[in-house]
């Protein structure tokens, strides 16, 4: 059942994520290397969108199966949600960590050293599975911190993820321009080698005892599904995430055929030093952040989700004009990360017991649909280019609205509820 009194976010479950009497909680510079851990964790699964223009011509494959990697990177990612991050509750989670990224190293090495459309396929489906480490590293963030500290650990590490996010493309773009797009690959994998090493060495050990030996695999996995069907919410918000990253993923899985097309003539480098105009998608995470913590999560919500139908207007202009496109960049971004944002603090409120697991519910649904808005996208631009893209792009935002209407009565409907109790209290004092 819902909460009618939500927990602070930084609470923590007693018996399982408690710190030892005397924990002295992770230093500042642990939680840097956590928060860049993060960063080209996420990251390393957006490289690619910059260089899909490169990849179809090198790999002499049409720019429609280029932009399927895109789709692949988010299936994987979203298959590894599902499959792995459960994990952190039934294995020691420094060792699970190190490990996970060691295997998106090899991932990213594979797809550095691809000679065909194949091999890079299969470096992405094994980066995008493994790079999940950033969904075990953030709630650990959490159960380390010093008693008190866990909302500033989990917002730094937070911050470095989605700075790795909107980092990715432009560092894509630059490091294609200098050594090809295979040396993006390269220099990621070295990266991720070394971040891992470095996470090894200075991590505590950290093992969730408690639903080790209570819970099966099998256990926590089965609990995913009852927690969807135990919590409206979860899925309306599910949805309102799904639909948001789908729609903003189409735009993400073709901006870089459209940007290397006659129209613009950019090369990987400018094509990376646009996608920079996502970098004040942060400002949004921490507006939207501050608008929950004083309740106003709805209001966030609404005005994420109206920038993004605004958002896809400027797009359609930016078929010719570069400055519109850039508008249009940056106001999908802020949406989306507005979205986000407010999505996660009113799941997080709904068990506070239970928030690795809701986590891995919300964040399969978002990227499900971020796997299906790219397959979308690159179909609709093989179809009728960008007017027929950003058609799709405006069409799912409209989906998003009527989500959106649909969680706002499930929100009236649980304060109703709530308030029913108190009044019964109230009247029998």
């Amino acid at each position: 059942m819902t909460s009618s009194s939500p927990a602070p976010l930084s609470a923590a479950h007693p018996s399982h994520n408690a710190q030892p009497p005397g924990a002295p909680g992770l230093s500042t510079p642990v939680l840097l290397l956590m928060a860049v851990a993060c960063g080209l964790c996420a990251g390393s699964n957006y490289f690619n969108q910059p260089l899909l223009h490169s990849i179809s011509t090198q790999l002499q494959v049409r720019d429609a199966s280029a932009a399927l990697i895109v789709t692949l990177a988010q299936v994987a990612y979203a298959a590894g949600l599902l499959l792995l991050v459960p994990l952190g509750d039934l294995l020691e989670r420094r060792r699970l960590i190190t490990t996970l990224m060691l295997l998106a190293a090899l991932g990213l090495f594979t797809s550095g050293f691809a000679h065909n459309y194949a091999m890079l396929a299969l470096g992405t489906l094994l980066t995008g599975l493994f790079s999940v480490a950033a969904q075990v590293l953030v709630p650990l963030a959490a159960t380390l911190a010093a008693p008190g500290r866990s909302g500033r650990a989990v917002g730094l590490v937070m911050s470095g993820l989605l700075t790795g996010i909107l980092a990715a493309r432009s560092v894509a773009g630059l490091l294609s321009e200098v050594g090809g797009w295979t040396l993006v690959y390269r220099v990621a994998g070295v990266a991720m080698v070394a971040v891992a090493l470095a996470l090894w060495w200075v991590m505590p050990v950290s093992r969730n005892a408690a639903s080790a030996q209570t819970q099966s695999y099998g256990q926590v996995l089965r609990s995913l599904g009852a927690l969807a069907l135990r919590h409206p919410r979860l899925r309306s918000r599910a949805l309102l995430g799904a639909l948001s990253f789908a729609s903003v993923s189409v735009l993400f899985s073709t901006m870089a055929l459209l940007l290397a097309g006659p129209a613009h003539r950019l090369g990987d480098a400018g094509i990376g030093l646009v996608g920079l105009a996502g970098v004040a998608g942060a400002l949004m995470a921490n507006v939207a952040g501050r608008m929950a913590d004083r309740g106003q999560a709805q209001v966030a919500t609404a005005a994420s989700v109206s920038l993004l139908l605004l958002g896809w207007g400027a797009l359609w202009l930016g078929a010719s004009s570069l400055a519109w496109f850039v508008v249009g960049l940056l106001v999908a971004d802020l949406a989306l990360q507005g979205v986000h944002i407010s999505n996660q603090n009113v799941i997080y409120r709904l068990d506070p017991t239970a928030r690795a697991r809701l986590n891995a519910v919300y964040m399969t649904s978002y990227f499900v649909g971020a796997a299906t808005g790219s397959a979308m996208g690159s179909a609709a631009w093989l179809w009728g280019g960008w007017g027929a893209t950003c058609a799709l792009g405006l069409g799912l935002a409209v989906l998003n609205a009527l989500a959106l209407a649909h969680d706002q009565r499930l929100a009236r409907r649980a304060r109703s509820g709530a308030a029913a109790p108190q009044a019964l209290q109230g009247a029998g004092m």
